[in-house]
């Protein structure tokens, strides 16, 4: 059965680490695949952004957090109460590891009682690679990832055949510098790695278990990736052009992630785009 062909786009919610500054919230993304809306991470902001975006939620079901630092998921309850308040009626399912739900449902039953849709959980295992989600046109593997607590990356694929994967799109953060991801990613369209530091703190990122700009440069280019986004960005470092300057020598199809940017995958030649949407300002729209 062949599927339609759907454009692949990224919007950056965040990309900064785990302090907020002015210029970068903490970690977020929708990835917009097969007609289908999939946001991964939430962290403290996030919601802020979608609506300065005017981002549809309608057909945004599924939620994937990649490990329970509070940067990661600390958007996710306010998120779900503004989606109750907005009236929404269908499920939403969050994957996580198996703690968020008992860290969650104490809040939900407090703040979130008369929600007039379900919110579903499925636990995952950060330190396994398997597929945790699937339909007929788009499947996701967790990426085990190195880091101080259970964490994983996700892998996107959409399928135009049954058997035939036509755009991948990685997510690989947090994470210390793993050669063990490379056979997972191989040759993905678009990657996106953390690159909390620059490589004269790298001492630093093996206290916290994070990546530098060069890592994450090095891993795209073993992987023969098509294209590097790099986010996660510290609040030490205050001219993130550093970060790409430090990247591009190493892989040159290097991009720094933006708040607020949309970046849209071309699979003929392998190159995004870059629109700016941050002079939209329409609210969150539930079932539009």
């Amino acid at each position: 059965m062949i599927f339609p062909m759907s454009d692949c786009k990224l919007t950056i919610l965040g990309c900064g680490s785990a302090k907020p500054t002015m210029t970068n919230s903490p970690s977020g993304q929708i990835l917009d695949l097969c007609d289908k809306s999939f946001m991964i991470d939430c962290g403290e902001g996030v919601q802020i952004t979608m609506q300065r975006l005017g981002t549809r939620t309608a057909r945004l079901y599924n939620i994937f957090i990649s490990h329970l630092h509070g940067d990661h998921c600390f958007g996710l309850i306010g998120l779900l109460s503004t989606l109750g308040m907005l009236r929404r009626t269908q499920p939403m399912h969050i994957y996580a590891h198996a703690d968020l739900e008992g860290l969650l449902r104490p809040w939900l039953d407090y703040y979130c009682s008369d929600l007039p849709y379900e919110v579903i959980f499925h636990a995952i295992n950060p330190r396994k690679h398997e597929v945790i989600f699937e339909d007929r046109t788009v499947t996701v593997e967790t990426i085990p990832l190195k880091h101080s607590v259970p964490c994983c990356g996700f892998l996107f694929t959409e399928h135009h055949r049954d058997t035939e994967p036509v755009k991948r799109y990685a997510y690989c953060s947090d994470t210390m510098y793993s050669e063990k991801i490379l056979p997972i990613i191989e040759g993905v369209e678009t990657l996106y790695h953390e690159a909390t530091f620059l490589q004269e703190q790298a001492d630093r990122c093996k206290v916290v278990m994070h990546s530098t700009a060069a890592e994450a440069a090095a891993i795209a280019r073993k992987a023969q990736v098509k294209q590097l986004i790099i986010g996660h960005f510290s609040a030490r470092v205050l001219d993130q052009t550093l970060f790409l300057e430090e990247a591009k020598p190493i892989f040159e199809n290097t991009l720094l992630a933006e708040e607020r940017k949309t970046y849209t995958l071309n699979t003929q030649n392998n190159l995004s785009t870059l629109n700016n949407l941050s002079t939209l300002n329409t609210p969150i729209t539930p079932n539009n």
